[in-house]
């Protein structure tokens, strides 16, 4: 009983996190679950429990969600998730993640030193959903790439977190019918893909009413920090 009720704890509070920054919940329980449910089980059911804190995300922001980039970028993200799904088993996924923490690293630099100016037109939208598509599917998450591409669009906070959601939703769908097929998920998988959904949906909701009362301004400066901390996390320790 005490790893279930540890898994719901982290999940709530890293669902708390990524409620307010749009992405991070990922990389802070893919260790525990690794450690608790071994890393092949870890990727299929963070996975799962990504697919309902997106869903609440997305769900409770509905109203302010921005539907043209959203749709631009699943264009390229849908196909590239299946082929980033379709090679979970083949590729190092340390090497991946440490590529992904890296590339963070410098777009975050860059932009903060004016010396890249991004027009987030179609064309950089739909190439951007690729990569980070097949990102998501091969490791289980590149949602810090995918939050700093869709904070250069300059939305308001809750704006910000539904739009960048729906991406990762319709990614999260596609990608678990992929990993279904290859590696088989027994009734203790799904308890606590359950219980990982409910902390998902609590911490999200909480989140939520923190990220309103933030001015537009703090909560770029919040992000932005949160993504160097995490990118420097994943290019340390893959």
């Amino acid at each position: 009983m005490y790893e279930p009720l540890l898994i719901f704890f982290a999940t709530f509070v890293a669902a708390a996190i990524s409620g307010a920054a749009g992405f991070g919940g990922a990389l802070l329980l893919l260790p525990l679950l690794v450690e608790t449910v071994g890393a092949t089980q870890a990727v299929p059911l963070l996975t799962v429990a990504q697919f309902v804190g997106n869903l609440s995300r997305a769900g409770f922001g509905f109203p302010q969600i921005h539907w043209k980039p959203v749709a631009l970028f699943l264009l390229g993200a849908v196909p590239f998730s299946i082929l980033g799904a379709l090679s979970f088993i083949q590729l190092p996924k340390g090497i991946m993640v440490r590529c992904i923490g890296a590339t963070i690293l410098l777009f975050v630099a860059l932009k903060y030193l004016g010396k890249l100016r991004l027009t987030p037109g179609p064309g950089l939208l739909c190439v951007s959903g690729g990569i980070v598509g097949f990102l998501s599917g091969l490791v289980g998450s590149a949602g810090p790439l995918g939050a700093a591409i869709f904070l250069s669009l300059g939305l308001p906070p809750v704006a910000y977190v539904a739009s960048e959601a729906t991406t990762a939703l319709a990614m999260h769908a596609v990608k678990t019918v992929v990993y279904q097929q290859y590696i088989a998920l027994d009734h203790e998988f799904w308890f606590l893909a359950v219980l990982m959904g409910l902390a998902m949906v609590l911490g999200t909701w909480s989140a939520k009413n923190v990220i309103e009362r933030l001015p537009k301004e703090k909560f770029e400066r919040f992000v932005a920090v949160l993504l160097v901390g995490i990118a420097i996390y994943m290019t340390v320790h893959g």
